[in-house]
């Protein structure tokens, strides 16, 4: 950060900069930690020793996190799938959950994109079809990254008429958000892609915008699409849109270790029975249970209210 042509490159700047914030305030944790353990060595009561732990195991868990991508942000993706307007207030549940997480841990929350559902939920919720956020903070993308997977509801359904039990699923996607600079080194070509475009819209098909500023582009070749409505121009909502689907790409390229495309698609995941990851049960009894770690409680509205490090941290450590 010294030299001099520093900040010749901005891009790149920037990114050591953000970088190097990260890495002081780390430090400075730690150092702050090793300081109020020697006070409670010195004295301190069982209380003080009880917070202590709980500060510690925030930072013991940053161990596991040593992939590729686990520092970035995280691009997270809520479809709600069968299950009609329940499986919609589901995906708005999800949604919810997931920005109350955020807010629990300081990490900035930005919707890029909602396709809402028709008909509003319980406590005003309107459901969604499908939503995009971008997450910032540290270690993001490898706290949530495990989050990937179907999401199984049960629940007395607020639209049935008859009080019956109802299942509902989402499928949660998370991607990191990929440096730029790997961006810039894939081309696509226009001929692969379709744009569509369309008015943003919000809670129960109102327009916020008139005019067609929201932008879905669709990579023909693979059936991926990305969609951005976020911005009030049409050229930035297509120069976002773009941007989300090379992270699409991008991410099937590291996974299938850079196979052509038009064989990599596969079968997308259905948001179906066979396929969660996780079950939150309100009725008959009050459960939340990841099926992969087995962790479980019956504090299911904490969870729901993103109480969720016990299952992130279950899930990280998995793999160890």
């Amino acid at each position: 950060m010294a030299r001099p042509d520093f900040w010749g490159f901005p891009d790149q700047a920037a990114k050591i900069s953000e970088e190097y914030s990260d890495l002081k305030k780390e430090v400075g944790e730690l150092d702050d930690l090793e300081t109020e353990l020697s006070i409670i060595t010195e004295g301190g009561t069982e209380a003080d020793l009880d917070q202590f732990k709980i500060k510690f195991k925030g930072k013991e868990i940053l161990i596991f996190l040593n992939g590729k991508y686990d520092k970035e942000n995280a691009i997270l993706t809520i479809h709600s799938g069968a299950g009609g307007f329940d499986a919609q207030d589901w995906g708005a549940m999800l949604l919810r959950m997931y920005e109350r997480y955020c807010q629990r841990k300081g990490y900035k929350f930005f919707v890029l994109h909602e396709s809402f559902g028709e008909g509003n939920g319980p406590e005003g919720r309107s459901g969604i079809k499908e939503a995009t956020v971008l997450i910032k903070g540290p270690m993001i993308f490898g706290l949530l990254k495990k989050e990937n997977g179907v999401h199984r509801l049960v629940r007395m359904s607020p639209f049935s008429a008859k009080q019956l039990r109802h299942t509902s699923f989402a499928l949660v996607e998370v991607l990191p958000e990929f440096p730029k600079n790997h961006l810039k080194e894939m081309v696509l070509n226009p001929e692969d892609l379709r744009l569509e475009f369309y008015g943003s819209s919000g809670p129960g098909g109102q327009y916020v915008n008139k005019r067609e500023s929201a932008v879905r582009v669709i990579h023909i070749p693979t059936g991926i699409s990305a969609t951005c409505q976020v911005e009030r121009l049409q050229g930035q909502n297509k120069e976002r849109a773009i941007e989300l689907l090379k992270m699409k790409l991008f991410n099937l390229m590291e996974e299938s270790q850079l196979k052509e495309l038009s064989k990599i698609k596969g079968d997308r995941v259905s948001a179906s029975w066979g396929n969660q990851i996780r079950s939150y049960v309100l009725d008959p009894y009050k459960l939340a249970k990841d099926l992969r770690t087995d962790v479980e409680t019956s504090s299911v509205q904490d969870v729901l209210d993103g109480d969720l490090d016990e299952f992130i941290e279950a899930e990280i450590k998995i793999k160890q």
